[in-house]
């Protein structure tokens, strides 16, 4: 349950690149460009890798074992924590780093935890 409400999410914000570029400011890299035409194209790069990431969880959740998910959802925590350290690195709000994206970490982590013991 918990797996999916992260692949739901990713989901969600892999749309939400073609449909509200803007929102791409959250992410937490100052100056993000949202009005460059450069950008709409990496940014939709980004959205698909997002929505594909959210399937992969749901493929996954439904075909696999739960030790095959928590081993997945482990993994795939590397993603928030590489883009805490994106937005560290790039001299981001902290409530970007820690608020969002270690959060995110977090819980990803936590689920994981859970179900590699259940």
């Amino acid at each position: 349950m918990l797996a999916g409400l992260i692949g739901a999410g990713t989901i969600f914000m892999g749309a939400s690149a073609f449909w509200a570029p803007q929102a791409a400011v959250g992410f937490g890299i100052p100056d993000t460009p949202t009005e460059d035409r450069s950008f709409h194209a990496w940014l939709s790069v980004k959205g698909v890798r997002d929505i594909a990431s959210g399937l992969f969880i749901f493929i996954v959740l439904v075909g696999g074992t739960t030790h095959l998910l928590g081993w997945f959802m482990l993994a795939a925590s590397a993603i928030p924590v590489g883009d805490a350290v994106i937005v560290l690195r790039s001299n981001g709000p902290k409530a970007a780093v820690y608020g969002i994206h270690g959060a995110t970490a977090v819980v990803m982590l936590t689920i994981s935890a859970l179900l590699l013991i259940a």
